[in-house]
């Protein structure tokens, strides 16, 4: 028997079908970029304008729009107008835990 046989777990477990884990790692790959987990961090939070994010971000709004618009085509935000504004809000509710994830993982290390 091999060693890779000895650590498996002897009970069944139903594996998530590949569809749906291709659509799982295009959502991790929208994620994956630290400017828009960011946004999503502070958007679990409460809605923001592009220009709060931008600013958090240390990005100009044009490229904090680029982000987000990537985000709410992929159904993970979704957005109001108000007057010249516009709010940014989670749309996909799993994104909390992801962000999570995040933390636990990365939260308490301090800066390189």
């Amino acid at each position: 028997m091999s060693i890779y046989n000895m650590m498996m777990p002897k009970k069944k477990y139903k594996l998530i079908d590949l569809e749906v884990l291709e659509r799982a790692a295009e959502c991790l790959r929208t994620l994956a970029h630290p400017h828009r987990l960011r946004m999503v961090q502070m958007l679990l939070n409460k809605e923001h304008a592009v220009g709060a994010l931008a600013e958090a971000c240390e990005i100009r709004s044009h490229m904090a729009s680029e982000h987000l618009r990537m985000m709410k085509d992929r159904g993970l935000l979704n957005s109001r107008r108000e007057g010249r504004c516009t709010y940014y809000r989670i749309e996909d509710p799993g994104l909390a835990s992801i962000i999570d994830c995040v933390e636990r993982r990365y939260g308490a290390q301090k800066k390189s």
